[in-house]
């Protein structure tokens, strides 16, 4: 570890000493505090280094939210192995292939997935431990029986720039790429999410995101870095959430379409005002929905733009500063927007919107020529379309044509890994997928589709094949069957031709 380094190990530690009694995290009638989460962290470090894993090890993790979840976060940072957060709500087939790339040597999981993954490690070579969250079942050891009672070895090789967790973003050309973040990446986005919302030790956050979503990760890092409160819902549900809200007294909530609208219904119907929310963070959601939401609760919408590949937000601001926009550029990120020569653009004029800093991830995981090609020129390339105007607020405009992506609900979807599925079915000779504006979601997938000659596919029958083999947030809200889909000169689709008559 260098002497400039600071790494999570620290943060725990520094945390222990300022805020010892103060509660790090709660859920239910349990809390623990920063000394407890602090030993809670060193003795499953000590355990894990016990078995063997050692730094760049990779620990994959599918579960709902949870204390152990935290614990596990923290134990890998400490002694420099690689957390690999896994979406639950993925098929088994696609859990598969994230396995197979990122070969970890332990899984952990909770109860709900043992049989599952039992299934799935039977060709896993490389998983030597089962664990489990809870009590011994189908063969998976219990988490807290890994745990040494004892201080755990220096990990001086461990410093800020090692690996730290491993999140997939969605698949380009069918195949998903794991972003590799560091520890740097994860303080250094905290701090971007710290500074400008003046989160700190008095503030209660309400993990509404999943863990393995960067934002939900983002945001959870920050308040625990900030000496806050950290409370647990293992998974979102609009009625508990009000209900969290009221009896925690939280300040600060995450929100993707359709969570604020959900929340805001309920406690409406509970006849809630949720007074001491003073910042909702999320993406940006129905301008009708954020400023009930302000109206409402006098809390403010923060938006900002971001990627996996940023460890999170880059840019910030409150929604009623610069309406529309994303917000300017953070304390730890700077941003350009350039040409396809990579030459900055004035102010006013649209380009791909690129970026350095303490935020930019490693590399994407076995894939080099990826790595390269996002990251050259010195730049985090992004594969957006966006423009500054005159006051420096930095507005959206449209993805890259080789980088469409769909964000239902705030999950990303590649078009080509929907469009894969659709062609396994024996009834489909050509398909384009894309993203359509919708009231509840935010965006939606739609699908065009060329039917075989003579077929009786129905649109829902479509849908549902879909859905049996990609995880059910990816497939189709939108089926339109054509009798042709326009081509290039190069004989590739012309999507942007069909999205417009679709």
């Amino acid at each position: 570890m260098a002497l400039d380094d600071i790494t999570m190990a620290d943060v725990l530690l520094k945390n222990e000493l300022i805020h010892a009694d103060g509660t790090a995290f709660a859920w239910g009638s349990e809390r623990r505090t920063f000394r407890d989460y602090a030993q809670d962290v060193q003795h499953l470090a000590a355990g894990l280094a016990a078995l063997g894993l050692v730094k760049g090890d990779r620990i994959a993790v599918v579960a709902l939210n949870c204390y152990e979840y935290f614990v596990l976060y923290g134990a890998a940072a400490w002694m420099g192995a690689i957390l690999v957060p896994i979406n639950w709500r993925l098929k088994s087939e696609e859990i598969r292939t994230l396995l197979s790339d990122c070969t970890p040597v332990m899984v952990v999981v909770s109860p709900d997935y043992t049989t599952m993954l039992t299934e799935l490690l039977i060709d896993c070579a490389c998983v030597r431990y089962r664990i489990v969250i809870g009590s011994e079942q189908d063969g998976f050891r219990p988490l807290w029986s890994l745990s040494i009672h004892e201080q755990p070895d220096e990990f001086a090789d461990v410093g800020e720039d090692a690996a730290f967790v491993i999140i997939y973003t969605a698949a380009v050309e069918g195949r998903p790429r794991g972003a590799v973040l560091t520890q740097r990446n994860i303080l250094a986005c905290a701090l971007q999410a710290i500074i400008p919302m003046a989160i700190g030790s008095h503030d209660v956050y309400i993990n509404l995101m999943p863990l393995f979503h960067v934002m939900g990760l983002e945001l959870a890092m920050a308040t625990m870095m900030a000496g806050g409160t950290n409370v647990i819902m293992s998974k979102f549900d609009g009625h508990e959430a009000v209900l969290c809200i009221e009896q925690r007294r939280a300040t600060v909530i995450p929100v993707v379409p359709p969570m604020l609208s959900t929340i805001l219904d309920e406690a409406e119907a509970m006849g809630s005002g949720l007074q001491t929310l003073r910042v909702v963070a999320g993406l940006f959601d129905r301008s009708d929905t954020v400023e009930r939401c302000q109206r409402i609760t006098d809390a403010r919408f923060w938006v900002g733009y971001g990627q996996t590949e940023t460890s999170g937000y880059v840019t910030l601001c409150p929604y009623d500063e610069r309406p529309g926009s994303s917000g300017k550029e953070g304390p730890m990120a700077r941003l350009r927007v350039v040409d396809e020569y990579d030459r900055q653009v004035e102010k006013g004029h649209a380009g791909e919107i690129v970026l350095k800093g303490p935020l930019v991830f490693k590399q994407y995981w076995n894939l080099e020529d990826d790595t390269a090609y996002t990251l050259r020129e010195g730049w985090h390339h992004t594969g957006d379309i966006g423009r500054f105007d005159e006051q420096g607020y930095l507005w959206y405009v449209r993805r890259k044509p080789e980088k469409e992506l769909i964000k239902p609900g705030g999950e990303n979807v590649y078009p080509a890994e929907v469009e894969k599925a659709l062609l396994e079915h024996k009834d489909v000779l050509e398909a384009c997928v894309f993203g359509v504006p919708d009231e509840q979601w935010g965006e939606a997938v739609k699908a065009a589709c060329v039917r075989r000659a003579g077929s009786g596919l129905t649109e829902q029958e479509l849908v549902d094949f879909v859905g049996s083999r990609i995880a059910r947030y990816k497939k189709p809200k939108y089926v339109a069957f054509v009798e042709e889909l326009p081509k290039r000169e190069d004989g590739a689709l012309d999507r942007e031709r069909i999205k417009s008559q679709a």
